[in-house]
């Protein structure tokens, strides 16, 4: 079982990125996937989550309108499209598979190697 994001980089603020998490090693498409980070001295977070099907989306508040996940089960990646980005946003980004749509990171067991996000005032 295997995920690997990609995308991440060093942005001004008000700029956008798109991130990648390529699966590999089981059916992806039985499971939710989900973005997290985690921002240097805090706790990981859930960012968001998309459920198997694709035809639920969850996001935390602070990025309400302005990310979008999505995802492609033939290519087995998931997508993070994040716009008007700014400095409180800077944080290595995880992806992660789940059972179910969850922002909760606590009990997930399949995790990336995460990917740097900086974002510049």
């Amino acid at each position: 079982l295997q995920l690997v994001e990609s995308g991440g980089g060093l942005v001004q603020s008000g700029g956008s990125l798109r991130l990648s998490c390529a699966a590999s090693g089981f059916t992806v498409d039985y499971y939710a996937l989900g973005w997290f980070r985690q921002a240097p001295g805090k706790e990981r977070e859930g960012v968001s989550c998309i459920s198997s099907s694709g035809g639920m989306t969850d996001y935390v508040d602070s990025v309400k309108g302005r990310f979008t996940i999505s995802r492609d089960n033939a290519k087995k990646t998931v997508y993070l499209q994040m716009n008007s980005l700014k400095p409180e946003d800077t944080a290595v980004y995880y992806c992660a598979s789940a059972p179910v749509c969850e922002l909760q990171p606590s009990g997930l067991e399949v995790w990336g190697q995460g990917t740097l996000v900086t974002v510049s005032s």
